[in-house]
């Protein structure tokens, strides 16, 4: 176990592929790419060169052309490039197929996305979560992937469910993913359980897109100490807090961060960890708005909450990292007044688009969190005078 973990923790030199197509465009494939590589880093890899082809649709044998296969063979040959990774989801015959001219290990996102769930996992109900995306994601590849799960001695992509050999049986596979629904199934009730303790409170959740800075307001605004970094899926367990404005409480809830192309199977094991956010009376939608491409977040983490039928809940977008954004947007030659002209028109666009419930703070420099904790407190105490307006005690 220990030697394993030596392995993973040595930085493995990667190669990560996309693929333009009809339902992509090259801006949208680099962009992913961009953002594939950056799950990479978060797993403990280096990306060392990238590579897109243009195909009408996948191959069904090999998902790139030969030719271009043939490339990234002769580009990793004889150097210590031990990993490939696609940005869209393989067969277990492709990543057969693919490893068997690269001789290197053949992983794609959602395999990534995975190896990173299992390592962020600390709770049981993160664990069984894992674990349950894990042997639903391996299930219909056994037959095409099982000699590249077999033969591997560690590393990103490896982190098998539970640690253990994964078994090649198909029923086998099945009865593990019936065990650990049951098992999830339990440790759901009794998160029910303590969901229900919370009392007559309103409730209030953190939801965004990954690495935009939930965890950090999540300090802000509970003081208390929730991990926070500079990586993807920093968060994986959802953690709550009770606080207390100007005597009124409330509970606050910081959950997993959303991505695009997140596996379906993980969304589905993790519904009950995001059953904060279907339960809960208030949503705060961070936003990174330093980030060249924060719209289309914006759009994947509401496409999210749609799915869990959490989109019509009373929301309030915090764009976060304004001290960023200012910096990527403003030269040092540009005219203050231009400067506040620029900021003008982006609040204006956005509290048209939000009827004005969205702030703009950086939780770094901790600026305007005194009007977020004033948003934040109008929304609780207005939910507090609708549901209960015989308690008085909510109110000051």
């Amino acid at each position: 176990m220990l030697d394993k973990q030596k392995v993973v923790q040595q930085e493995e030199k990667a190669v990560i592929v996309g693929l333009i197509h009809q339902e992509q465009t090259e801006r949208q494939v680099q962009e992913y790419l961009d953002e594939l590589a950056f799950l990479a880093e978060t797993a403990g890899a280096i990306t060392v060169k990238r590579y897109t082809q243009k195909l009408a649709h996948p191959d069904r044998a090999t998902f790139i052309g030969k030719g271009k296969l043939e490339e990234i063979r002769q580009f990793i040959f004889g150097k210590d490039i031990s990993l490939v990774i696609f940005d869209d989801e393989l067969t277990g015959s492709q990543i057969s197929n693919i490893e068997k001219v690269l001789k290197a290990k053949v992983i794609d996102r959602s395999d990534l996305i995975l190896d990173i769930f299992a390592r962020r996992a600390r709770t049981a109900q993160a664990k069984v979560q894992v674990e349950l995306a894990q042997y639903q994601y391996i299930l219909p590849r056994l037959r095409g992937m099982w000699t590249h799960l077999e033969r591997l001695g560690g590393g990103i992509g490896t982190r098998g469910p539970g640690e253990t050999e994964i078994e090649t049986d198909r029923r086998i596979v099945k009865d593990k993913i019936s065990l650990l629904r049951k098992r999830l199934g339990e440790i759901d009730k009794q998160a029910l359980t303590q969901r229900k303790e919370r009392g007559e409170y309103i409730r209030v959740a953190l939801v965004g897109y990954t690495n935009v800075g939930k965890s950090t307001i999540m300090n802000l605004i509970s003081k208390s100490e929730v991990f926070a970094e500079n990586k993807l899926f920093a968060t994986l367990d959802t953690t709550t807090r009770k606080v207390v404005f100007e005597q009124t409480p409330f509970l606050l809830s910081d959950t997993v961060g959303f991505i695009r192309k997140l596996p379906h199977h993980l969304v589905e094991s993790f519904k009950s960890t995001l059953d904060e956010v279907r339960e809960s009376d208030i949503l705060l939608h961070v936003v990174d708005i330093s980030h060249p491409q924060y719209e289309d977040q914006v759009e994947v983490v509401n496409r999210t909450l749609h799915e869990l039928k959490a989109i019509d809940k009373p929301t309030i977008m915090i764009f976060n990292k304004m001290d960023l954004y200012e910096e990527q947007t403003f030269d040092k030659w540009l005219a203050p007044e231009v400067k506040q002209d620029i900021l003008r028109q982006l609040k204006e666009t956005w509290e048209q688009k939000t009827n004005g419930n969205c702030v703009f703070i950086s939780a770094l420099e901790r600026r305007n969190i005194e009007e977020l904790r004033k948003t934040i407190m109008d929304k609780v105490m207005t939910l507090y005078r609708e549901r209960y307006p015989y308690k008085s005690e909510y109110f000051y």
